[in-house]
């Protein structure tokens, strides 16, 4: 009672006394009385679910992030070290892979990194292929994490209200991160081998980077060795370039410790018993709190996606339906569960053609998957991953995705055929392997 007393008394004096915007107040007194355990858990049902606070506290932070420009000289650090194309994709895929840690959104990854693919200088055909790999990667790379995709928070969620155990950040990024890693370099040598030539792959780059204002566009330059010098004095041989492209700023350091503490939380969860939803909002006051933070509440707020967490509430409680009366189940008995698995991968694979939502495809396709492996006498939690991982691939047209659809520019619509027709079961057969194989021995059997 007497905590509960100070905090209200703090939040009023905050209030009425200084400047601090008043949500931020009011949230930050919310989340000293839940990390106090005065309020439960629970007491965010009041404005939505623990997967929608879960989901607008990672944009908050994901907006602190990328205001610190840190996305930004993750990805342009690292493709600027390639001294080769098959570098180039290589080392462009690894970044990718990253920012799913940083940003909860395939489409704002998407947004985040459009500027780094238009400020490389490379052949057409290099470039084309560097348009295609950026959404491929991005959106096979967001099963690494829990938050990478909206349709993962659904899919735990149905998990927990049909099982009453659903999958946490942790097991996830367990589960997920090995074929994430996979899948990002298999893509890059699958585009490598469909749209280079050998020529290509065998011309040296030199890789030189501009002055780097992070706020700003970055522009990384790659050209040929047999080209000459480019104009202006390579960064190896300027201390200042080096120095801005090499030195922290204090927001990236903020954010960086931020997110680690968070994503450290998150994974100890089981030790703490601290809900991940709270240990988000922890870190969301953080990133926004005056002095310290990248970025204010404010503006934080205004890069939410609102339409898109509404619609993921209202995707949830449709397949929510679905579970709870009974409909999935009398879908589920239509269905042979011979050969279960592999059918499951497949419709998931194909699905993007008819359903073009992420988070739609698994609000339809993982509440009859549960009762269908419950039927066959198979893991329910092992069926769903799988099917969400494999909903994952979405590349058959620009409509697909919006990740797709953000790099229409760079690449010809053919293209995405080009690739679907080899990706696609290149990525059936990495989630079956994973499946069958991996998951098991990271605790998700098959039966």
């Amino acid at each position: 009672m007497i905590l509960t007393l100070v905090v209200f008394a703090v939040a009023v004096v905050l209030w009425t006394c200084t400047p601090l915007d008043d949500t931020f107040v009011a949230l930050a007194a919310v989340v000293a009385l839940l990390l106090f355990g005065v309020l439960p858990a629970s007491a965010l049902a009041v404005l939505g679910g623990s997967t929608t606070w879960l989901l607008i506290a990672a944009f908050v932070l994901a907006a602190g992030v990328s205001a610190s420009g840190l996305p930004a000289r993750l990805a342009t650090s690292l493709v600027g070290r390639a001294r080769s194309v098959r570098g180039l994709m290589h080392l462009t895929a690894f970044a990718l892979l990253l920012t799913a840690f940083f940003v909860p959104s395939t489409s704002g990854r998407a947004a985040l990194t459009l500027p780094v693919h238009r400020a490389l200088r490379v052949n057409a055909r290099v470039s084309r292929a560097l348009g295609v790999l950026f959404p491929s990667v991005i959106l096979l790379t967001a099963v690494a994490t829990l938050v990478g995709a909206g349709a993962h928070l659904i899919t735990s969620a149905l998990l927990e209200q049909a099982t009453g155990q659903g999958i946490g950040f942790g097991q996830w990024m367990l589960l997920g991160l090995p074929l994430a890693v996979v899948s990002a370099h298999v893509t890059a040598e699958v585009v490598l081998w469909l749209f280079t030539t050998r020529a290509d792959r065998a011309e040296p780059l030199a890789g030189q980077v501009e002055p780097l204002d992070f706020s700003d566009e970055p522009t990384v330059v790659l050209a040929a060795r047999s080209e000459g010098p480019l104009p202006g004095d390579p960064c190896s041989n300027s201390p200042r370039q080096h120095r801005q492209f090499s030195a922290l700023t204090r927001p990236e350091i903020t954010s960086l410790v931020i997110v680690g503490v968070v994503s450290a939380g998150w994974l100890t969860e089981s030790w703490h018993h601290v809900p991940p939803e709270v240990t988000a909002l922890a870190g969301a006051v953080a990133i926004t709190a005056p002095r310290l933070g990248t970025t204010t509440l404010k503006a934080a707020f205004a890069d939410i996606p609102w339409s898109l967490l509404l619609f993921m509430a209202a995707t949830t409680m449709l397949g929510s339906a679905l579970v709870s009366s009974g409909a999935a189940h009398t879908i589920a008995t239509l269905i042979s569960p011979s050969h279960l698995l592999p059918t499951v991968i497949a419709v998931s694979l194909l699905a993007h053609l008819v359903i073009q939502s992420r988070s739609a495809r698994s609000s339809v396709l993982v509440p009859i998957v549960i009762p269908l492996a419950a039927a066959a006498g198979m893991n329910p939690a092992a069926l769903a991953f799988a099917s969400t991982a494999a909903a994952g691939f979405c590349h058959t047209s620009t409509a697909s995705a919006k990740p797709v659809a953000l790099f229409a520019g760079a690449y010809r619509p053919r293209d995405l055929l080009k690739l679907s027709a080899v990706l696609a079961p290149l990525t059936g057969a990495l989630v079956l392997a994973c499946a069958v194989l991996l998951w098991p021995h990271l605790g998700l059997p098959l039966k």
